[in-house]
């Protein structure tokens, strides 16, 4: 398997979105484990509203990936302004 990362944007009113999901959210990461390596949400300058969300998952394929992230309840809530999943190369790990 590959790793891939997906980073999404929230959309400008998206913090009550993200609040009302965030239960489904966790509960569908749960369903990948041990395939999500690392993930959490991106904050705004404050340090403390989220912004968006960046995962770094296994996966198959690319198209297996982009799939796998268009089930994420964020997703289907329609949360995000913008998306991008990439191949992702985990080099440094301490």
């Amino acid at each position: 398997m590959s790793l891939f990362v997906f980073h999404g944007l929230d959309r400008v009113d998206g913090l009550e979105v993200r609040k009302a999901t965030r239960p489904a959210h966790l509960a569908w990461i749960e369903t990948l484990a041990p395939r999500v390596k690392i993930g959490g949400p991106m904050l705004a300058d404050d340090g403390q509203t989220p912004v968006g969300s960046m995962l770094v998952v296994e996966a198959e394929t690319l198209e297996a990936a982009k799939t796998l992230f268009a089930a994420d309840p964020y997703a289907l809530a329609g949360l995000w302004q913008s998306t991008s999943v990439r191949p992702f190369n985990w080099l440094i790990r301490q």
